[in-house]
């Protein structure tokens, strides 16, 4: 089994490494990068070109370890029983199994991704090391010991909000994604738009780049903000000379409010534009 990318994302090699190093060791791979870089399109693509089903856990601030796991529905078979309901007798009815569960128990093997684990507290990585590193948890209310069956690849995103802990680290196969290249992202933009117009593509690029390297930007624009950008420009037929003045210099682009997405970032851009503007 070795990912080599797909069709649909474009993957440079040392994420191919990265993602044959995780298989190889049966080690989680842990994904940094900014919001917007595709780190959970790769879990989903990898699954696909390796031919596993995908199991996603989306984490929120409010998630816990052991919803991956299970949840005891206690409060509905207080019910069932109080109403003379044959079910409430039997506790297996009341356990909802978490996407953990889920990927352990599989008849096949199974991708798992959990997804923006830095959106948790702390403890919640710490909670979670002997199921990632046993591939078993024990059920108390069943009293079962529940055991992978296969190995699940595990993808697990982060967009570096919070530190992880040492623990959790060691535990994981670690790789940063760079914030593409120029090349790079001409071969993604392809991806999604193989009939792009090369001046457009061209023009687009430079502007896109040009405000993301805008010193002082509170919030860069990501790959899939200048993806969403470019579907605006080609839906609106916008041609490549209004996206910047006669003479070259930067101006104010059609729908930038695609690309950067605070009053602060719109108003540093606006004030570079004027001075850029006033100094011809």
């Amino acid at each position: 089994m070795k990912f080599q990318g797909s069709e649909n994302y474009v993957a440079t090699p040392d994420l191919m490494l990265a993602v044959n190093a995780a298989i190889q060791l049966q080690r989680p791979l842990l994904v940094k990068g900014e919001p917007g870089t595709g780190k959970t399109m790769l879990a989903e693509e990898a699954a696909q070109a390796l031919g596993l089903p995908l199991l996603q856990w989306h984490i929120k601030s409010t998630t816990k370890a052991q919803q991956g796991l299970y949840e005891y529905d206690a409060v509905n078979r207080l019910r069932d029983s109080q109403l003379g309901d044959a079910r409430a007798q039997v506790i297996d009815n009341y356990i909802v199994q978490g996407v953990l569960w889920q990927a352990f128990t599989s008849e096949q093997p199974v991708a798992l991704l959990i997804d923006e684990i830095d959106k948790a507290d702390i403890e919640f990585p710490n909670d979670l090391l002997r199921e990632l590193d046993r591939m078993e948890f024990y059920c108390y209310e069943t009293r079962q010991l529940i055991r992978a069956k296969h190995r699940p690849l595990v993808f697990i995103t982060s967009n570096n909000e919070k530190e992880l802990p040492d623990a959790f680290l060691r535990r994981c196969f670690f790789h940063y994604i760079k914030f593409p290249e120029a090349d790079t992202m001409r071969q993604i933009v392809s991806v999604h738009f193989p009939k792009l117009q090369g001046e457009l593509l061209s023009a687009a690029m430079k502007v896109f780049y040009d405000v993301r390297n805008l010193p002082g930007l509170k919030k860069k624009p990501s790959t899939s903000e200048l993806l969403d950008w470019l579907k605006l420009l080609v839906a609106e037929d916008i041609p490549a000379s209004a996206l910047q003045d006669i003479d070259g210099k930067v101006s104010v682009p059609p729908m930038v409010g695609a690309l950067l997405k605070n009053e602060q970032d719109m108003s540093l851009f606006e004030k570079l534009v004027f001075m850029n503007q006033r100094n011809r």
